[in-house]
């Protein structure tokens, strides 16, 4: 099915790790011309752009928990390409180490904040003035399951990824259809959220390498199956599609293999005499 994505621009934040880098992919072959944004990983993202030759690939470093690196990302992609379709704010980080919030640092709290909320924020706002001078746009932003059913050890990852996956994405569902409104030929400015649930990507790659991890993190999956990098990118182009999902906006999807929760406890730690 033809998406009509080709020659969208697309912007797409963390392009240099693994949901990103396969998010980039999956535009590629739809024919999107892309800007591909980093922070740290610049041989990672050279890699890719090359991998991705011939499609139109713009590199742009900024760091986005700065107003200057968020603005100087989507101005850049507006100088070299004219216009911005698609946002997809993926950009995040997440600490490997278990803290429980009693034992958490406010350095650590506020470093997760900014750069899984705020940068998110910054981004959005710079697109969303763009979409209300183009009049057209859309939005995918990239959540978590840890923001549908927490994630024990990382509060401060789980309430950032929540604040977006709800809070932001059904407000701004509302104010981008007034940016940019629904037509006789234009199906509206949209928001949407794919929350992914343990994927295999660098970051946590020696954490799901263990058979114990990897049973603890699927109990719960109708599929049982760790995702894929690829899982999420084909969700979020479909997204971004608006001949595909032009009826849908502020929709928060959990890519997850059907996920209901969190295994919290061990057969064994149950006393089943006062359960």
């Amino acid at each position: 099915m033809d998406s009509a994505l080709r020659d969208q621009v697309v912007v797409i934040t963390g392009a240099s790790g693994g949901i990103g880098s396969a998010t980039a992919r999956a535009f590629a072959e739809e024919g999107a011309r892309l800007v591909l944004h980093y922070h740290q990983g610049i041989d990672r993202v050279r890699r890719l752009a090359e991998e991705l030759q011939p499609a139109p690939c713009l590199i742009v470093s900024a760091d986005l928990r700065k107003e200057s690196g968020a603005q100087r990302l989507i101005a850049t992609a507006r100088r070299h390409f004219g216009r911005v379709d698609t946002l997809v704010a993926n950009a995040g980080s997440w600490e490997s180490r278990d803290v429980s919030l009693h034992q958490m640092s406010l350095a650590q709290w506020k470093a997760t904040f900014d750069c899984v909320l705020t940068s998110t924020f910054l981004c959005l706002r710079e697109f969303l003035a763009t979409v209300a001078e183009q009049k057209r746009g859309n939005a995918i932003l990239v959540g978590s399951t840890a923001a549908v059913f927490g994630e024990a050890g990382h509060a401060d990852y789980a309430a950032a990824k929540s604040a977006m996956a709800f809070g932001l994405t059904r407000t701004l569902k509302n104010e981008i259809a007034r940016l940019a409104p629904h037509t006789a030929t234009y199906c509206g400015g949209r928001v949407n959220c794919v929350c992914p649930g343990w994927t295999v990507v660098p970051r946590n790659a020696a954490k799901l390498k263990k058979g114990e991890t990897v049973r603890r993190v699927t109990a719960t999956m109708a599929l049982p199956k760790v995702g894929r990098p690829e899982d999420m990118a084909r969700m979020i182009v479909f997204l971004a599609s608006d001949r595909l999902a032009g009826h849908v906006t502020g929709q928060t999807l959990v890519i997850a293999g059907g996920m209901e929760g969190r295994w919290l406890w061990k057969p064994q730690e149950v006393d089943v005499g006062i359960a």
